[in-house]
């Protein structure tokens, strides 16, 4: 169905008829000028994420229901990352005429499915055309007692570094889509070069090679916010001094928390956490696996930073790995290789300008 033929009043109420609000904090969701949130006791986290198409998305890659549950989520991460708990979203849309009612159904079928995950509402937005493809914009508002907010600015010296999960594997998965997408395009280009008409036929049904490398797709295709996390911190009664997700790459988020803080760190390259799957892709493509780890991005696990006295607690924490520890600012950042080498850790993950 052509978007223009229900408008864009009909196409909100299309699909948003039928939520159901789950949060006490929302009083009035989508439906008037604006949504109502009542927050009396506690403290308001916001974060807006905007997501462009050819930037930070690529649809000959992704389709629109792992769009929008990735969309959702990295917001949710963002929550998360306060040690907060997520709570409502907006969502903005900016669309092309190639897109139907059908394509935005399945975009809001995977945001549903991550909000429905976390408890979280959609209580509004906005859509409006657009004459180069698909912008999305989300805002997260979540909530946290005063007392509970981790900032990136609470790091100490002594602190142990803590990251969830593994690295490296959203941008591993990445570099294989982009593999395949060349393969497909050369096959292409090669088979209008010789105007082979069959050839242009059989590549219709085209299949990438991702045999064996089904996790590496999945963590950049449904990127995953780590409220698990939060909950395990919660239950071992360990507070982060400092915290953020991982969106850019351990370096990049790891110096800004330094930066925030005033200090300097050690990292171990032995102890950062890394997939089997990761390890073998960045062989196959005769990359080096660290520097995947420390600067792919889009892993959306969390970096936080928590007291020596905690170190059993966090040792007794499943998929939660110690890399580190916190220094004086004085000297500097610092990796560790393997073979015990020291290097200055520099900020070589992703910048969308």
């Amino acid at each position: 169905m052509d978007i223009q033929k229900i408008g864009e009043f009909g196409l909100i109420d299309h699909l948003t008829k039928d939520i159901q609000i789950k949060n006490q904090s929302t009083k009035y969701g989508v439906g008037d000028d604006c949504a109502v949130l009542h927050y009396p006791d506690k403290e308001v986290l916001v974060t807006t994420d905007l997501l462009m198409e050819g930037v930070h998305f690529d649809l000959t890659y992704i389709d629109l229901q792992h769009l929008g549950y990735k969309a959702a989520m990295v917001n949710i991460s963002d929550v998360f990352a306060m040690n907060g708990t997520p709570c409502q979203i907006t969502v903005s849309l900016a669309l092309s005429k190639r897109f139907t009612v059908e394509d935005m159904e399945l975009f809001y079928q995977g945001l549903r499915m991550a909000c429905d995950k976390w408890g979280v509402d959609i209580v509004g937005g906005d859509t409006t055309s657009s004459y180069t493809g698909l912008a999305i914009s989300i805002t997260c508002i979540g909530e946290a007692r005063k007392e509970d907010i981790v900032y990136r600015n609470g790091a100490k010296e002594t602190d142990l570094i803590c990251v969830s999960g593994d690295l490296g594997a959203a941008y591993m998965g990445l570099q294989l889509l982009e593999r395949e997408k060349s393969v497909y395009y050369s096959q292409v280009d090669e088979a209008k070069r010789k105007g082979d008409k069959r050839a242009l036929e059989e590549l219709a049904h085209f299949q990438p090679d991702f045999a064996g490398k089904e996790y590496l797709l999945q963590r950049q295709l449904k990127a995953e916010a780590r409220g698990d996390i939060i909950q395990k911190l919660r239950e071992a009664n360990i507070r982060p001094t400092a915290m953020m997700d991982i969106s850019d790459g351990l370096s990049s988020e790891l110096l800004h928390i330094c930066k925030q803080s005033h200090v300097g760190c050690r990292v171990f390259e032995k102890q950062i956490p890394i997939d089997y799957q990761t390890a073998v892709m960045a062989e196959e493509m005769n990359m080096n696996v660290t520097t995947c780890a420390l600067n792919g991005g889009e892993d959306y696990e969390l970096l936080f930073t928590v007291p020596i006295g905690d170190h059993e607690k966090i040792q007794e924490l499943e998929d939660v790995k110690l890399i580190g520890h916190i220094t004086k600012e004085s000297l500097g950042h610092i990796l560790v290789t393997r073979d015990n080498q020291e290097f200055e850790l520099k900020a070589q993950g992703w910048n969308p300008l």
